[in-house]
């Protein structure tokens, strides 16, 4: 089914790098849950009346809040679709997580409300009424929700998608929930236990939990995430295959939309390379993964002294002296000499993780200097502290 509606409905789907069609894929998730949330909901809201039962009517309006949820990401993602303008040069992809977030507040609000009225309902309990129609149209919702789960997490994962994956999940949570129903009824029918208003708190706390989890979710890329550590290596390896490269290093990515990345990187190169050159291989870079990866790339060319005896030889006592240190983290670049009447100064950036604390991050400078200088007196270590901005 999912790959009937894929091929019917978004045109070119294997170009999911493509805004266009990351839009479609959006637009198909959102009206095949608004049209299976709305059917759930008449179906359950009538039931819920028929039996008077507040777990089933709690779990109606849980999936007239999904049907709300999915019209916003059918809206969301057409407006997150939308092309760069002259107020939004970097265009409109962060739509996607801001509607992903009011659906978060949606859903949250839904969950506390029906967490009210199932605790009135365990102080004050009405009579409930058992209906076999009821429990197997309710596992028939649960089949259908569990459907539901499966095709935004195969949409999801095959766009790269939080959104949709959040959707899923919320979607697994809610075949819980219902679940948890149809085991109220059972209950009432079997023992003549009225737990009506206990699976109604229940099923309030997985409404709760899934909203939670969406808002989390969608405000890591709002706030500014880290990014992740294979798109790191690989936007890393793809600069380093040119020849002529000697490293690279402070990659810095800014997302502005599940399919808009910009990046910054400093790219290590001979200082006997002439300028034009320079200029013309990193512009090679550039345009290349442009096309490939989608990146707008922005390089900035560091020069390396590779034929300097001194240096290199300097470069390795340092490289061997870092390399000895206990995290395989810590890395350094643009390593040159000044040299002194007392000594020679040995500059350079040492790269650290996020999480080391002031106090750490002297000890390994102290370590590393008096290394260095137990290998050679006449050098003194001048290092600069920066922090990675990737993985």
């Amino acid at each position: 089914m999912t790959e009937f509606l894929v091929r019917h409905f978004v045109k070119d789907s294997e170009n999911t790098e493509n805004a266009s069609v990351r839009t479609a894929y959006g637009q198909l998730s959102g009206a095949v849950g608004i049209a299976v949330n709305i059917l759930l909901f008449v179906t359950k809201i009538l039931i819920g009346f028929i039996s008077n039962s507040v777990s089933v009517m709690a779990d109606a309006f849980n999936n007239l809040s999904d049907a709300a949820s999915s019209i916003i990401s059918f809206v969301g993602a057409g407006m997150a679709g939308k092309p760069a303008d002259e107020e939004h040069p970097f265009g409109h992809g962060r739509i996607e997580y801001i509607s992903a977030f009011i659906v978060a507040f949606l859903v949250l609000l839904v969950g506390a409300s029906l967490f009210k009225s199932s605790v009135a309902k365990i102080f004050e309990p009405e009579d409930m009424s058992f209906s076999y129609v009821s429990v197997v149209i309710l596992l028939i919702s649960i089949c259908g929700k569990f459907w539901l789960a499966a095709f935004n997490t195969k949409l999801g994962k095959r766009i790269d998608s939080q959104v949709m994956l959040a959707t899923a999940a919320d979607s697994r949570g809610d075949v819980l929930a219902t679940s948890a129903t149809v085991l109220s009824l059972l209950l009432y029918k079997l023992f003549s236990v009225n737990c009506d208003g206990v699976i109604g708190v229940i099923v309030s706390m997985f409404v709760l939990k899934a909203g939670y989890e969406i808002a989390k979710d969608t405000l890591q890329p709002i706030i500014g995430e880290a990014i992740d550590p294979e798109v790191y290596d690989r936007i890393n390896s793809f600069v380093r295959k040119y020849e002529g490269v000697v490293g690279t290093h402070d990659l810095i990515v800014n997302n502005y939309g599940p399919s808009n990345s910009i990046a910054s990187i400093h790219v290590e190169l001979p200082n006997t390379m002439s300028l034009d050159d320079a200029h013309r291989l990193l512009d090679e870079i550039e345009n290349d993964i442009k096309r490939e990866m989608d990146i707008l790339l922005v390089t900035h060319a560091d020069p390396v002294d590779l034929n300097d005896e001194n240096t290199n030889e300097v470069r390795a006592i340092v490289e061997d002296i870092v390399k000895s240190e206990e995290d395989t983290k810590i890395s350094f670049h643009d390593l040159r000499l000044v040299h002194g009447s007392e000594g020679i100064n040995v500059v350079f950036d040492l790269v650290t993780p996020w999480n080391y604390r002031e106090e750490k991050v002297r000890e390994i400078t102290g370590r590393i200097r008096k290394k260095v200088r137990e290998r050679d007196k006449r050098l003194n270590c001048i290092i600069t502290v920066e922090h990675s901005y990737g993985a």
